[in-house]
């Protein structure tokens, strides 16, 4: 059997549908960005690859934090200390003081008994899920539909039944839940903020309804932390609920600006993962420096009222423009701003005339990342855009919206004339 030829066919044909990805090398300059410049995985017509004077507009990099002095200082004096690596997995001789500290900032952060870190936030859940849903016998799961990759793995990795409700359909889901025996175990899974629409949940009105039919709450906060309520606690902090969610993951790595995940338990919970998930026992530890850097930058995190507020004054400055232009994006109280483009292809030509034409880089978002007809330009703005960078992020948007108008026009007017 020719196995690369069983591959290469399956990817020729997720070629062929324009899903094809590509990677843009970015030069994350700590004194400019998100104001820097790029390398090309294409070639210009002047046969040059580097696109000099590109400001970011797609960073999860939320706060900018991966570039803040104290942070930055913090782990450059670490690595000195202790050396780059952890040495080992945290049960052999990979767990430093550095470890145990950001735990306890972690804990501490979320009012919480005790937290548990990994390596990505991605790990984070689907270890968890996976090990709770198989450990607790005959657990039912009851899902959102636009739930993250890493929950979804992390369900289908515990093989417990799931069922499946409407994005952010409370009815709905209740109406699951009720289907179910009080005494059926049963565990209920969602985002605070879903990255691709920048949607909001009720966290409050989901432990409601855990409460009133007996079920746990794994909460992801990853797109929240930082940004969303008192000292960017999270939106479950936002609705004074963090103490009643059961399972509360987040990353380090969006506006804390470092690397890795973590999740907040009561301790007996902490400790049956800690003792059960193999995604935390054996793999090596977070590097000590990140730790420290990631425990410097929640600490800071927490002071930074003023920038949080910034960037949603920016966002809603944003979204008031693009809704003047008439330019499609779906409307949210979050600073997440999904720009519909709607087809893959669309998406692909407008990043990169966005970027060619008007130095502007925006990853274009597709299949299967979001639904097949809902590709996207996903734009997230940060407290170093000012609102003269917005109005020339709106010059060029509305430039490419209407050269694009202005060709499907003509290919209407072409086609009705032919027939």
């Amino acid at each position: 059997m020719n196995y690369k030829q069983l591959l290469k066919e399956q990817l020729n044909t997720f070629k062929s549908k324009g899903y094809g990805r590509t990677f843009t090398s970015i030069y994350r300059y700590q004194e400019t960005f998100p104001f820097t410049k790029i390398e090309l995985p294409y070639q210009k017509p002047d046969n040059s690859k580097i696109n000099s004077d590109t400001t970011i507009w797609c960073s999860n990099d939320y706060l900018n934090m991966s570039h803040n002095k104290d942070v930055v200082d913090e782990m450059i004096r670490v690595i000195k200390e202790v050396g780059t690596g952890s040495g080992g997995t945290r049960n052999i001789s990979g767990t430093t003081p550095y470890h145990e500290k950001l735990e306890r900032k972690l804990a501490d952060f979320h009012g919480r008994d005790s937290a548990l870190i990994f390596t990505s936030a991605y790990v984070a859940n689907q270890t968890t899920l996976a090990t709770i849903c198989k450990r607790i016998k005959n657990i039912k799961v009851f899902s959102d539909e636009l739930n993250h990759a890493s929950l979804i793995e992390g369900i289908k990795n515990s093989k417990a039944p799931c069922s499946i409700f409407r994005h952010n359909d409370l009815d709905h889901l209740e109406e699951l839940l009720a289907s179910q025996s009080i005494n059926q175990p049963k565990i209920i899974v969602f985002e605070s903020l879903y990255s691709m629409d920048g949607t909001e949940t009720n966290v409050s009105e989901y432990v409601k309804l855990a409460k009133k039919y007996n079920a746990l709450t794994y909460l992801d906060e990853v797109h929240a932390v930082g940004l969303y309520g008192r000292g960017g606690r999270g939106i479950a902090e936002k609705y004074s609920v963090s103490k009643n969610v059961d399972i509360i993951n987040g990353t380090l790595a969006k506006g804390f600006g470092q690397i890795g995940g973590y999740i907040v338990a009561d301790q007996i919970i902490i400790d049956f993962v800690k003792s059960f998930a193999s995604g935390f026992i054996f793999t090596t530890s977070m590097m000590p420096s990140v730790a420290a850097a990631a425990t410097r930058s929640i600490e800071i995190v927490e002071t930074l009222e003023e920038e949080r507020l910034d960037i949603f004054s920016k966002a809603n400055y944003f979204k008031q423009k693009l809704e003047f232009a008439e330019i499609p994006f779906i409307d949210s109280n979050s600073h997440i701003i999904p720009i519909l483009t709607y087809s893959t292809e669309r998406a692909k030509i407008y990043s990169k005339l966005l970027l060619e034409r008007y130095n502007c880089y925006i990853q274009p978002i597709f299949y299967p990342t979001v639904p097949e007809g809902s590709a996207r330009l996903r734009i997230t703005i940060t407290p170093k855009h000012s609102k003269n960078d917005i109005d020339q992020l709106i010059v060029a948007l509305i430039k490419i919206f209407d050269i694009h108008n202005s060709k499907e026009k003509d290919k209407r007017t072409t086609h009705h004339q032919v027939a």
